[in-house]
């Protein structure tokens, strides 16, 4: 899968070290652009001494190392015409009662007001050029219950509704956003499942009509379409890649 126009453009990625945001990190490097990658943990070995990559170190938590490292990587880089919002993290399934404010507040943190404070930061210039895409992470969760708990399913229906009301705000003066809604995708955050004698990345498999498990690469090959001008009129929506998961 070739797009010859992401040659030159600069890309920002958050979750940008493992499972799904290095996926998307190594195919946009692969067709020549230049990437703004942030994560929390160290530059992972195979990103090392690539030219067009800048590595940020940052908690998307923190919301002034977060401003920082962005402006850090477009001062090096160049401002981004395109964002992936990607870095989250799952909360265990717990029920409601199960989950303490602190826990509840951490998940939002990480994966809604992560997504808020990229877009506020990154969205002025793209407005002044006439030009953005947002490509925000959601999940499956975040259209049926039981793909996460409490915490994780309802920050994932707010990452839905806060892109769509970001593309209805700005589409007319040239942004476009939209979600992905991963199913069963094969990554560091989902090491639970396979830990063991994998009993429940098994029935996972056996529940999902494809029955196996997507790589991150499937869901990177679906970013570089969702980003590019293929999808041009394509706003606000909701992208499952979920083996069938939501058919059932």
């Amino acid at each position: 899968m070739q797009f010859s126009e992401y040659q030159g453009q600069t890309v920002l990625i958050t979750g940008a070290a493992s499972g799904i945001g290095f996926a998307q990190v190594q195919a946009f490097l692969a067709q020549g652009a230049k990437v703004i990658a942030i994560d929390r943990q160290l530059e992972p070995a195979e990103l090392l001494k690539n030219s067009d990559l800048t590595y940020q170190v940052a908690d998307v938590c923190d919301e002034s190392a977060l401003v920082t490292a962005i402006k850090t990587g477009m001062a090096k880089l160049g401002q981004p015409q395109i964002v992936c919002n990607t870095a989250g993290k799952l909360d265990a399934y717990r029920p409601t009662l199960d989950t303490s404010m602190a826990q509840w507040q951490d998940i939002f943190a990480t994966d809604v007001t992560s997504q808020f404070i990229v877009t506020n930061t990154v969205l002025p210039s793209m407005l002044a050029a006439k030009q953005g895409v947002f490509v925000n992470m959601a999940s499956i969760a975040g259209l049926v219950a039981g793909g996460g708990g409490a915490a994780y399913t309802a920050a994932k229906h707010a990452i839905i509704g806060y892109t769509k009301q970001l593309d209805l705000d700005y589409a007319a003066k040239g942004i476009r956003a939209n979600c992905i809604a991963p199913g069963a995708i094969d990554t560091p955050m989902n090491a639970a499942d396979f830990a063991g004698d994998g009993k429940m990345a098994k029935w996972v498999a056996s529940e999902t009509p494809a029955k196996r498990w997507a790589k991150p690469q499937e869901v990177a090959d679906l970013t570089l379409f969702l980003a590019s001008r293929h999808a041009d009129y394509i706003h606000g929506t909701v992208t499952p890649i979920d083996g069938g998961w939501l058919e059932k």
